[in-house]
Protein backbone atom coordinates (compact mmCIF):
# COMPACT_ATOMS: atom_id res chain seq x y z
CA UNK A 1 0.00 0.00 0.00
CA UNK A 2 2.67 2.06 1.08
CA UNK A 3 4.49 1.37 -2.55
CA UNK A 4 1.29 1.93 -4.23
CA UNK A 5 0.88 5.75 -2.45
CA UNK A 6 4.24 6.86 -3.17
CA UNK A 7 4.61 5.67 -6.41
CA UNK A 8 1.27 8.03 -7.50
CA UNK A 9 1.74 10.88 -5.55
CA UNK A 10 5.38 12.21 -5.45
CA UNK A 11 6.82 14.91 -5.19
CA UNK A 12 6.99 17.94 -2.42
CA UNK A 13 5.36 15.98 0.79
CA UNK A 14 4.40 19.54 2.89
CA UNK A 15 3.07 20.82 -0.93
CA UNK A 16 0.69 17.43 -0.03
CA UNK A 17 -0.07 18.25 3.29
CA UNK A 18 -0.84 21.94 2.00
CA UNK A 19 -3.35 20.74 -0.69
CA UNK A 20 -5.32 18.13 2.20
CA UNK A 21 -5.79 21.14 4.05
CA UNK A 22 -6.80 23.27 1.24
CA UNK A 23 -9.68 20.71 0.65
CA UNK A 24 -10.97 20.33 4.45
CA UNK A 25 -11.49 24.27 4.43
CA UNK A 26 -13.17 24.12 1.55
CA UNK A 27 -15.65 21.48 1.86
CA UNK A 28 -16.37 22.66 5.46
CA UNK A 29 -16.43 26.63 4.41
CA UNK A 30 -18.28 26.02 1.08
CA UNK A 31 -20.75 23.96 2.74
CA UNK A 32 -21.77 26.44 5.62
CA UNK A 33 -21.87 29.26 3.12
CA UNK A 34 -23.72 27.55 1.20
CA UNK A 35 -26.36 26.36 2.87
CA UNK A 36 -29.21 28.65 2.78
CA UNK A 37 -28.30 29.56 -1.06
CA UNK A 38 -28.73 25.77 -1.94
CA UNK A 39 -32.16 25.47 0.27
CA UNK A 40 -33.86 28.49 -1.48
CA UNK A 41 -32.22 27.50 -5.27
CA UNK A 42 -32.39 23.94 -5.15
CA UNK A 43 -35.12 22.41 -3.85
CA UNK A 44 -34.58 22.75 -0.28
CA UNK A 45 -31.42 20.48 -1.30
CA UNK A 46 -28.88 21.91 1.57
CA UNK A 47 -26.14 19.76 0.44
CA UNK A 48 -26.10 20.46 -2.68
CA UNK A 49 -23.05 23.17 -2.79
CA UNK A 50 -21.12 20.74 -0.73
CA UNK A 51 -21.66 17.49 -2.68
CA UNK A 52 -20.79 19.72 -6.42
CA UNK A 53 -17.84 20.96 -4.35
CA UNK A 54 -16.35 17.33 -3.13
CA UNK A 55 -16.77 16.24 -6.82
CA UNK A 56 -14.99 19.39 -7.92
CA UNK A 57 -12.32 18.52 -5.05
CA UNK A 58 -12.07 15.03 -6.51
CA UNK A 59 -11.49 16.28 -9.96
CA UNK A 60 -8.80 18.45 -8.79
CA UNK A 61 -7.33 16.16 -7.26
CA UNK A 62 -6.84 13.91 -10.47
CA UNK A 63 -5.78 17.19 -12.11
CA UNK A 64 -2.90 17.72 -9.57
CA UNK A 65 -1.72 13.92 -9.89
CA UNK A 66 -1.85 13.52 -13.48
CA UNK A 67 -0.27 16.98 -14.04
CA UNK A 68 2.87 16.45 -11.43
CA UNK A 69 3.35 13.41 -13.40
CA UNK A 70 4.24 15.36 -16.82
CA UNK A 71 7.42 16.71 -17.36
CA UNK A 72 7.81 20.13 -17.03
CA UNK A 73 9.91 20.29 -20.20
CA UNK A 74 6.28 20.25 -22.01
CA UNK A 75 5.20 23.54 -20.83
CA UNK A 76 8.21 25.06 -21.78
CA UNK A 77 8.09 24.08 -25.79
CA UNK A 78 4.23 24.83 -25.65
CA UNK A 79 4.49 28.06 -23.45
CA UNK A 80 4.11 30.26 -27.48
CA UNK A 81 0.89 28.14 -28.11
CA UNK A 82 -0.89 27.93 -24.90
CA UNK A 83 -0.71 31.85 -24.67
CA UNK A 84 -1.90 32.45 -28.04
CA UNK A 85 -4.97 30.15 -26.87
CA UNK A 86 -5.67 32.09 -24.22
CA UNK A 87 -5.73 35.51 -26.30
CA UNK A 88 -8.31 33.65 -28.52
CA UNK A 89 -10.41 32.67 -26.38
CA UNK A 90 -9.90 36.27 -24.18
CA UNK A 91 -10.84 38.03 -27.45
CA UNK A 92 -14.26 35.33 -27.75
CA UNK A 93 -14.97 36.52 -24.29
CA UNK A 94 -15.05 39.82 -25.22
CA UNK A 95 -17.44 39.14 -28.35
CA UNK A 96 -19.42 36.90 -27.00
CA UNK A 97 -19.82 37.01 -23.35
CA UNK A 98 -22.05 35.18 -20.87
CA UNK A 99 -22.79 37.67 -18.36
CA UNK A 100 -23.17 36.95 -14.51
CA UNK A 101 -24.04 39.15 -12.08
CA UNK A 102 -23.57 42.53 -14.44
CA UNK A 103 -20.18 40.93 -15.44
CA UNK A 104 -19.21 39.77 -18.55
CA UNK A 105 -15.86 37.26 -17.90
CA UNK A 106 -16.99 34.15 -19.27
CA UNK A 107 -17.82 32.04 -22.17
CA UNK A 108 -20.22 29.00 -22.51
CA UNK A 109 -18.47 25.88 -24.08
CA UNK A 110 -20.83 24.67 -26.75
CA UNK A 111 -23.03 21.92 -26.04
CA UNK A 112 -21.99 21.29 -22.30
CA UNK A 113 -23.57 23.91 -20.47
CA UNK A 114 -19.91 24.30 -18.64
CA UNK A 115 -18.86 27.92 -18.50
CA UNK A 116 -15.00 28.91 -17.92
CA UNK A 117 -13.94 32.11 -16.84
CA UNK A 118 -11.05 33.20 -19.43
CA UNK A 119 -9.09 35.54 -17.49
CA UNK A 120 -8.14 32.67 -15.02
CA UNK A 121 -6.64 30.65 -18.05
CA UNK A 122 -4.59 33.47 -19.74
CA UNK A 123 -3.33 34.40 -16.22
CA UNK A 124 -1.49 30.66 -15.96
CA UNK A 125 -0.93 30.77 -19.64
CA UNK A 126 1.47 34.06 -19.07
CA UNK A 127 3.15 32.75 -16.16
CA UNK A 128 4.50 29.93 -17.96
CA UNK A 129 5.85 32.16 -21.14
CA UNK A 130 7.38 34.69 -18.67
CA UNK A 131 9.07 31.76 -17.66
CA UNK A 132 10.27 31.10 -20.60
CA UNK A 133 11.43 34.25 -22.13
CA UNK A 134 13.25 34.93 -18.99
CA UNK A 135 15.22 31.48 -19.29
CA UNK A 136 15.51 31.87 -22.54
CA UNK A 137 16.87 35.73 -22.09
CA UNK A 138 18.76 36.06 -19.06
CA UNK A 139 21.83 37.24 -21.43
CA UNK A 140 19.47 39.91 -23.11
CA UNK A 141 17.71 41.45 -20.13
CA UNK A 142 19.84 45.08 -20.78
CA UNK A 143 18.17 45.03 -24.20
CA UNK A 144 15.22 47.54 -23.33
CA UNK A 145 13.16 47.48 -26.72
CA UNK A 146 13.58 43.46 -27.10
CA UNK A 147 12.40 43.26 -23.12
CA UNK A 148 9.62 45.14 -23.90
CA UNK A 149 8.41 43.51 -27.10
CA UNK A 150 8.85 40.13 -26.24
CA UNK A 151 7.75 40.44 -22.53
CA UNK A 152 5.69 43.85 -21.84
CA UNK A 153 3.60 43.50 -25.05
CA UNK A 154 1.92 39.75 -24.59
CA UNK A 155 1.38 41.28 -20.98
CA UNK A 156 0.00 44.37 -22.18
CA UNK A 157 -2.36 42.21 -24.86
CA UNK A 158 -3.34 40.16 -22.42
CA UNK A 159 -4.71 42.82 -19.50
CA UNK A 160 -6.00 45.16 -21.86
CA UNK A 161 -8.43 42.16 -23.04
CA UNK A 162 -9.09 41.55 -19.53
CA UNK A 163 -9.57 44.94 -18.25
CA UNK A 164 -12.99 46.35 -19.66
CA UNK A 165 -14.57 44.32 -17.69
CA UNK A 166 -12.06 43.25 -14.80
CA UNK A 167 -10.03 45.59 -13.90
CA UNK A 168 -9.31 44.37 -10.92
CA UNK A 169 -7.91 41.07 -12.38
CA UNK A 170 -5.89 42.73 -15.18
CA UNK A 171 -4.02 45.07 -12.41
CA UNK A 172 -2.79 41.88 -10.60
CA UNK A 173 -2.26 40.33 -13.03
CA UNK A 174 0.08 43.17 -14.60
CA UNK A 175 1.22 43.27 -11.03
CA UNK A 176 2.34 39.99 -10.83
CA UNK A 177 3.64 40.03 -13.93
CA UNK A 178 6.25 42.55 -12.96
CA UNK A 179 7.10 40.97 -9.78
CA UNK A 180 7.82 37.61 -11.85
CA UNK A 181 10.24 39.70 -14.04
CA UNK A 182 11.52 41.67 -10.93
CA UNK A 183 12.60 37.75 -9.38
CA UNK A 184 13.97 36.57 -13.27
CA UNK A 185 16.64 39.60 -12.71
CA UNK A 186 14.72 42.21 -15.18
CA UNK A 187 16.36 45.75 -14.43
CA UNK A 188 14.42 47.95 -11.72
CA UNK A 189 14.44 50.37 -14.11
CA UNK A 190 12.69 49.32 -16.80
CA UNK A 191 9.90 47.70 -14.44
CA UNK A 192 9.65 51.03 -13.16
CA UNK A 193 8.96 52.47 -16.89
CA UNK A 194 6.48 50.09 -17.75
CA UNK A 195 4.91 50.70 -14.52
CA UNK A 196 4.56 54.33 -15.55
CA UNK A 197 3.08 53.58 -18.72
CA UNK A 198 0.79 51.18 -17.75
CA UNK A 199 -0.96 53.43 -15.09
CA UNK A 200 -1.04 56.35 -17.58
CA UNK A 201 -2.82 53.76 -20.12
CA UNK A 202 -5.40 52.45 -17.61
CA UNK A 203 -6.29 56.31 -16.40
CA UNK A 204 -6.77 57.06 -20.34
CA UNK A 205 -8.53 53.98 -20.86
CA UNK A 206 -10.87 54.77 -18.24
CA UNK A 207 -11.52 58.66 -19.14
CA UNK A 208 -11.97 57.44 -23.04
CA UNK A 209 -14.61 54.88 -22.00
CA UNK A 210 -16.35 57.07 -19.10
CA UNK A 211 -16.72 59.55 -22.38
CA UNK A 212 -17.99 57.09 -25.32
CA UNK A 213 -20.31 55.44 -23.57
CA UNK A 214 -22.84 55.63 -19.90
CA UNK A 215 -23.41 52.23 -18.95
CA UNK A 216 -19.82 51.24 -18.68
CA UNK A 217 -17.70 49.31 -15.43
CA UNK A 218 -16.02 52.90 -14.91
CA UNK A 219 -18.60 54.12 -12.78
CA UNK A 220 -18.14 50.70 -10.64
CA UNK A 221 -14.76 51.19 -10.65
CA UNK A 222 -14.62 54.76 -9.44
CA UNK A 223 -17.59 53.88 -7.05
CA UNK A 224 -15.38 51.24 -5.26
CA UNK A 225 -12.48 53.15 -5.02
CA UNK A 226 -14.22 56.01 -4.07
CA UNK A 227 -16.00 54.25 -1.13
CA UNK A 228 -12.88 52.62 -0.07
CA UNK A 229 -11.01 55.95 0.43
CA UNK A 230 -14.03 57.93 2.06
CA UNK A 231 -15.45 54.98 4.03
CA UNK A 232 -18.19 56.87 3.79
CA UNK A 233 -19.81 55.08 0.46
CA UNK A 234 -23.81 54.51 -0.03
CA UNK A 235 -25.20 51.41 1.42
CA UNK A 236 -25.51 49.19 -1.41
CA UNK A 237 -22.29 50.20 -2.57
CA UNK A 238 -20.70 48.99 0.08
CA UNK A 239 -22.89 46.22 1.40
CA UNK A 240 -20.71 43.32 0.54
CA UNK A 241 -17.64 45.10 2.38
CA UNK A 242 -19.69 45.66 5.66
CA UNK A 243 -21.75 42.48 5.63
CA UNK A 244 -18.29 40.49 5.22
CA UNK A 245 -16.68 42.71 8.01
CA UNK A 246 -19.55 42.28 10.61
CA UNK A 247 -18.83 38.32 10.05
CA UNK A 248 -15.25 38.90 10.86
CA UNK A 249 -16.16 41.16 13.97
CA UNK A 250 -18.68 38.77 15.43
CA UNK A 251 -16.09 35.83 14.88
CA UNK A 252 -13.58 37.03 17.30
CA UNK A 253 -10.87 34.72 18.40
CA UNK A 254 -12.72 31.49 18.37
CA UNK A 255 -15.57 32.11 16.38
CA UNK A 256 -19.45 30.82 16.45
CA UNK A 257 -18.52 27.19 15.82
CA UNK A 258 -19.21 25.72 12.36
CA UNK A 259 -22.72 26.11 10.74
CA UNK A 260 -23.73 28.77 13.32
CA UNK A 261 -22.56 31.65 10.67
CA UNK A 262 -25.38 34.86 10.00
CA UNK A 263 -23.77 36.76 7.82
CA UNK A 264 -23.71 33.97 5.32
CA UNK A 265 -27.79 34.53 4.85
CA UNK A 266 -26.88 38.31 4.56
CA UNK A 267 -23.71 38.33 2.05
CA UNK A 268 -23.38 38.08 -1.52
CA UNK A 269 -20.54 35.39 -2.82
CA UNK A 270 -20.69 34.15 0.61
CA UNK A 271 -18.91 30.93 -0.74
CA UNK A 272 -16.90 32.45 -3.38
CA UNK A 273 -15.12 36.46 -3.13
CA UNK A 274 -16.04 36.59 0.72
CA UNK A 275 -15.48 32.97 2.14
CA UNK A 276 -13.17 34.29 3.85
CA UNK A 277 -14.72 36.24 5.84
CA UNK A 278 -17.57 33.25 6.68
CA UNK A 279 -14.43 31.19 7.76
CA UNK A 280 -13.44 33.76 10.34
CA UNK A 281 -17.01 34.22 11.43
CA UNK A 282 -17.19 30.32 12.28
CA UNK A 283 -13.67 29.69 13.46
CA UNK A 284 -12.35 32.60 14.71
CA UNK A 285 -9.04 34.23 14.20
CA UNK A 286 -7.16 31.43 16.13
CA UNK A 287 -8.45 28.34 13.98
CA UNK A 288 -9.82 30.13 10.86
CA UNK A 289 -8.04 33.33 9.77
CA UNK A 290 -4.47 32.74 11.36
CA UNK A 291 -4.38 28.65 9.86
CA UNK A 292 -5.67 29.97 6.09
CA UNK A 293 -3.08 32.55 5.90
CA UNK A 294 -0.04 30.57 7.31
CA UNK A 295 -1.09 28.11 4.63
CA UNK A 296 -0.88 30.69 1.58
CA UNK A 297 2.92 31.67 3.22
CA UNK A 298 3.79 27.63 3.86
CA UNK A 299 3.40 27.61 0.21
CA UNK A 300 5.18 30.70 -1.06
CA UNK A 301 8.14 29.30 1.37
CA UNK A 302 8.02 26.13 -0.28
CA UNK A 303 8.00 27.27 -3.27
CA UNK A 304 11.04 29.41 -3.19
CA UNK A 305 12.46 26.39 -1.85
CA UNK A 306 12.32 23.84 -4.79
CA UNK A 307 12.83 26.61 -6.98
CA UNK A 308 16.82 26.83 -5.14
CA UNK A 309 16.85 23.51 -5.87
CA UNK A 310 15.97 24.00 -9.65
CA UNK A 311 19.74 23.83 -11.45
CA UNK A 312 18.14 25.72 -14.55
CA UNK A 313 16.46 28.67 -15.19
CA UNK A 314 12.71 27.20 -16.01
CA UNK A 315 11.57 25.57 -13.55
CA UNK A 316 12.95 27.82 -11.12
CA UNK A 317 10.99 30.46 -12.72
CA UNK A 318 8.00 28.73 -13.31
CA UNK A 319 7.55 27.21 -9.38
CA UNK A 320 7.64 31.05 -8.43
CA UNK A 321 5.72 32.27 -10.66
CA UNK A 322 2.53 30.10 -10.00
CA UNK A 323 3.15 30.10 -6.49
CA UNK A 324 3.32 33.60 -6.77
CA UNK A 325 0.35 33.43 -8.87
CA UNK A 326 -2.06 31.68 -6.25
CA UNK A 327 -0.20 33.63 -2.73
CA UNK A 328 -0.91 36.80 -4.58
CA UNK A 329 -4.62 36.02 -5.31
CA UNK A 330 -5.16 34.62 -1.87
CA UNK A 331 -3.81 37.36 -0.31
CA UNK A 332 -6.15 39.72 -2.22
CA UNK A 333 -9.08 38.16 -1.54
CA UNK A 334 -8.26 38.11 2.25
CA UNK A 335 -7.35 41.60 2.14
CA UNK A 336 -10.56 42.74 0.46
CA UNK A 337 -12.49 40.43 3.15
CA UNK A 338 -10.84 42.02 5.80
CA UNK A 339 -11.34 45.82 4.29
CA UNK A 340 -7.67 46.41 3.62
CA UNK A 341 -8.75 46.95 -0.13
CA UNK A 342 -11.76 47.77 -2.28
CA UNK A 343 -14.02 44.56 -3.64
CA UNK A 344 -11.81 43.10 -6.79
CA UNK A 345 -13.85 40.10 -7.12
CA UNK A 346 -11.06 37.31 -6.76
CA UNK A 347 -11.61 33.71 -5.20
CA UNK A 348 -9.47 32.38 -2.53
CA UNK A 349 -7.62 29.62 -4.31
CA UNK A 350 -8.31 26.08 -3.96
CA UNK A 351 -10.83 26.91 -1.23
CA UNK A 352 -13.39 28.76 -2.49
CA UNK A 353 -16.38 27.43 -4.77
CA UNK A 354 -15.93 27.80 -7.83
CA UNK A 355 -15.03 25.72 -11.54
CA UNK A 356 -12.46 27.43 -13.31
CA UNK A 357 -10.52 29.14 -10.41
CA UNK A 358 -10.44 25.60 -9.15
CA UNK A 359 -9.28 23.84 -12.09
CA UNK A 360 -6.47 26.38 -12.60
CA UNK A 361 -5.08 26.37 -9.18
CA UNK A 362 -5.00 22.16 -9.30
CA UNK A 363 -2.85 22.89 -12.00
CA UNK A 364 -0.73 25.11 -10.71
CA UNK A 365 0.01 22.95 -7.45
CA UNK A 366 0.38 19.73 -9.96
CA UNK A 367 3.12 21.83 -12.40
CA UNK A 368 4.83 23.02 -8.79
CA UNK A 369 4.84 18.92 -7.51
CA UNK A 370 6.05 18.42 -10.89
CA UNK A 371 9.15 20.33 -10.56
CA UNK A 372 9.74 18.97 -7.53
CA UNK A 373 9.32 14.94 -7.97
CA UNK A 374 11.94 15.38 -10.87
CA UNK A 375 14.58 17.03 -8.20
CA UNK A 376 13.45 14.59 -5.42
CA UNK A 377 14.34 11.75 -8.59
CA UNK A 378 17.82 13.58 -9.02
CA UNK A 379 18.40 13.52 -4.97
CA UNK A 380 17.62 9.84 -4.48
CA UNK A 381 20.88 7.99 -4.67
CA UNK A 382 20.40 5.28 -7.32
CA UNK A 383 17.17 6.20 -9.02
CA UNK A 384 16.89 6.51 -12.68
CA UNK A 385 15.36 9.71 -14.38
CA UNK A 386 13.10 9.69 -17.40
CA UNK A 387 15.05 10.93 -20.45
CA UNK A 388 12.50 13.10 -21.27
CA UNK A 389 12.90 14.77 -18.16
CA UNK A 390 16.97 15.15 -18.34
CA UNK A 391 17.51 19.03 -18.37
CA UNK A 392 16.99 20.99 -21.39
CA UNK A 393 19.85 23.45 -22.03
CA UNK A 394 17.26 25.73 -23.84
CA UNK A 395 15.64 26.15 -19.79
CA UNK A 396 19.12 28.90 -19.43
CA UNK A 397 21.22 28.37 -16.62
CA UNK A 398 20.73 30.03 -13.38
CA UNK A 399 23.37 32.38 -12.26
CA UNK A 400 23.95 35.21 -9.56
CA UNK A 401 22.77 38.95 -11.33
CA UNK A 402 22.12 42.26 -10.18
CA UNK A 403 19.09 44.92 -10.62
CA UNK A 404 19.84 47.99 -11.66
Amino acid sequence: MKTVFGGLFKGDRVVWGLIVVFMIYSLLAVYSSSVSLAFSRHGGDTTFFLKTQAMMLIFCLFIITVTHHLPYKIYSSLAGTILFVAIILLIITLLFPVRINEASRWIMIPGTGFMIQTSDLAKVALVIYLARMLSQNQGNLHDFKLMTRIMIVPVAIVCALIMPENLSTAVMIFGMSLIIMFIGRMPFKYIMAWLGIAVAAIIIFALVLDLATENNRVSVWKSRIENYVSGEGNKDADYQANQAKIAIATGGLIGKAPGNSVQRNMLPQSNSDFIFAIIIEEYGLLFGALPVLFVYLILLFRGVAIARKCETAFPAFLVLGLTIMLVTQAMINMAVAVGLFPVTGQTLPMISWGRTSMVVSSFSLGAILGVSRIINARAAEGEEIDPDEKEDPGDGLIYEGVHE
